[in-house]
């Protein structure tokens, strides 16, 4: 297999293993703000019990979340020298300004988070909760400035020729509120809000469903379906922002994500369908010039489609962006419909008396959890084979020296590596699910004295 094929591969694998961890990190974070923060205004003790249970979540999704995160930055200089050699100077800015306002924001309150309890006050105690989950926010947000540069670059030029080419920055504000960046930032926090939140919602539904920690199973049944109804529904808006600026900034990566192949005329917009990449057709469900409208409000507007651009300049897995793309649409307006409907039973006050949808939600932390992933290769394989936008390709972009048995060989490395790391996450978030928020032959009240 080529050295540029399995590079990619590689890389996509230890991303989309990282990329589990982040998002729970921030949505675990949001909940304990949520919950340490309604028990310093209420003092019940329950909101204590459910902030201190999940922080032991955190802390284990939290600890894989960084290892799993370092392998990347040594595969820049390893599989990707000449890219990082071109980027460098960009992703320099953006991870220098990570590591201080995001980890170092991070690290001083982190202890004092996990530790802290019955040694610092409760309102301390609740600033360090506050601290790490903007740090986590912060540190999503450098990461997403950086990648999205890579799709729309702003704020540079280009010193040098050839190998020796690379990107300075000239204006750091304009390299950071890139077109594209703003939008995505706020797509991928609701995407880690969401994870989170379907994160408790399926463990206290399991709960729920077990007759266990009903009292305070409940309370965070509520607190978690609040938080997904507005996330699920807010993301529309962002995802229809992001979109607008794909058709500006990247019209080919949006022609991919719909199959549109006419060089100008008006797009359909597919519920479902299958993209044949040489007939140039799409057999599935559809409504007529519905991209059209979505993009100008106007089912006739033309839509640039992929046969505007040389054939080496868009993208070749035009039917994986398009699957990939609206299976997460697809989940989205699933979670819509999901949450709209448990909180409309919420309101009528039958919600828990429905074991079914008790049962849906114990599995539905996979749903956020797929279509972040899927998200992240729609946005990734919609810009190919531009590894930066319009600059470098990616098959300009791999280390000449490395070959294609050493990437295979690493590879297969990480796949066992990861592998274990995955089944150690498994086991130590089911050993603390069986065990439970606390000892159930305790008062909540009693069990905390003691812990």
């Amino acid at each position: 297999m080529e050295v540029e094929i399995l590079a990619r591969i590689q890389f996509a694998f230890t991303v989309a293993f990282h990329y589990i961890y982040p998002p729970l990190s921030i949505g675990l974070g949001l909940i304990m703000v949520i919950t340490e923060g309604l028990y310093l205004k209420t003092g019940n003790r329950q909101y204590e019990v459910l902030t201190r249970f999940w922080l032991k979540i955190f802390a284990i999704t939290f600890g894989i979340g960084v290892a799993t995160g370092i392998i990347m930055e040594f595969e820049f200089g390893t599989n990707w020298a000449v890219y990082s050699r071109y980027v460098g100077d960009i992703f320099g800015s953006a991870l220098a300004a990570e590591g201080l306002f995001a980890f170092g924001l991070e690290s001083a309150f982190l202890g004092i988070l996990i530790f802290g309890w019955n040694r610092v006050s409760p309102r301390v105690h609740f600033i360090s909760t506050i601290g790490v989950f903007f740090g986590s926010m912060f540190s999503a947000v450098w990461i997403v400035v950086a990648n999205s540069w890579q799709q729309t670059p702003a704020g540079y030029h280009i010193v040098g020729e050839g190998f020796n080419a690379r990107a300075e920055v000239t204006n750091f504000w304009e390299m950071v509120f890139n077109p594209s960046s703003v939008d995505r930032i706020i797509h991928v926090w609701q995407g880690a809000f969401l994870a989170g939140a379907f994160m408790v919602l399926s463990v206290h539904a399991y709960y729920l469903l077990k007759g266990r920690y009903i009292e305070v199973s409940k309370k965070a049944f509520k607190i978690s379906l609040a938080l997904a109804t507005l996330i699920s529904l807010t993301q529309l808006i962002s995802g229809h922002s992001s979109a607008d600026g794909v058709a500006v900034n990247q019209p080919a990566k949006l022609a991919s994500m719909e199959g549109h192949y006419d060089e100008s005329a008006p797009a359909d917009l597919y519920l479902f369908g299958w993209v044949n990449n040489e007939t140039q057709e799409v057999s599935g469900v559809k409504l007529p010039g519905g991209l059209s409208f979505l993009v100008h409000q106007d089912f006739n507007e033309p839509i640039v489609g992929l046969n505007a651009f040389p054939e080496d300049e868009r993208p070749r897995q035009v039917n994986a962006v398009f699957q990939f793309y609206h299976i997460m649409i697809s989940i989205g307006m699933f979670l819509i419909g999901l949450t709209l409907y448990a909180s409309f039973l919420w309101w009528r006050g039958t919600l828990f008396d429905k074991r079914w949808l008790l049962k849906i939600f114990a599995f539905s932390v996979l749903l956020p959890q797929i279509a972040n992933q899927v998200g992240w290769f729609t946005a990734e394989m919609g810009r190919q084979p531009w590894i930066v936008y319009g600059h470098l390709k990616t098959s300009e972009g791999f280390s000449q020296e490395v070959s294609s048995q050493q990437i295979l060989f690493s590879l297969i490395l990480f796949l066992v590596v990861y592998t274990l790391l995955f089944l150690l996450f498994l086991y130590s978030l089911n050993k603390k699910i069986k065990h439970g928020p606390y000892v159930e032959s305790e008062n909540p009240d009693e069990f905390l004295k003691y812990v």
